[in-house]
């Protein structure tokens, strides 16, 4: 039997391909870490299960996370968003991925990709540790994305997003992925 962290609900295929195949891998292209950066501003108040859940239709409802769609989303497509039964419904947040998608560009633009922009805050290092929920580098990366407004950004949720994105590897001891 494979040893997976005890976060991890191995009665749930789909958060099983996750933990084994997706999370805490490293990938960064843009696409994939917009992707990541909404998923983990929608999970704020919720469990990682839930957004896992509704992913697929994130995709779809999203166009698959391309950046320069969602940049220009319109009242009437948050509208649409708004009444998908299939995806979560807070318009805060719904707003806010749009706003963050225009901020997330931006940022793409300063710095190449968003990676780099990343690194200027974690020097290319790994780190290991578990059981945390922020840290200094989180907090960093929280207070500057705020000073470029985007929203749903506090340091627990970018601490999420950072060990999504392996900048951060949380796998238990025991793991056998540690």
């Amino acid at each position: 039997m494979i040893k997976r962290c005890s976060r991890c609900n191995t009665k749930n295929p789909l958060y099983i391909d996750y933990h084994d195949h997706e999370r805490w891998v490293p990938r960064f292209d843009d696409q994939y870490l917009f992707e990541m950066l909404i998923l983990e501003s929608f999970q704020a108040g919720l469990s990682r299960e839930c957004v896992l859940n509704k992913r697929e239709n994130f995709r779809k409802s999203y166009d698959n996370f391309d950046i320069e769609k969602v940049c220009n989303y319109d009242e009437k497509k948050i509208s649409e968003l708004m009444q998908n039964p299939w995806i979560i419904r807070n318009k805060l947040k719904i707003k806010a991925s749009v706003n963050n998608a225009k901020n997330f560009k931006n940022i793409i633009n300063e710095f190449w990709n968003f990676y780099e922009y990343l690194k200027t805050f974690t020097n290319w290092k790994v780190i290991h540790e578990t059981w945390k929920t922020s840290n200094k580098r989180s907090d960093n990366i929280s207070k500057d994305l705020q000073k470029r407004w985007m929203k749903f950004v506090w340091s627990v949720i970018i601490y999420s997003y950072l060990q999504a994105i392996w900048v951060i590897n949380s796998h238990e001891k025991e793991c056998f992925l540690s």
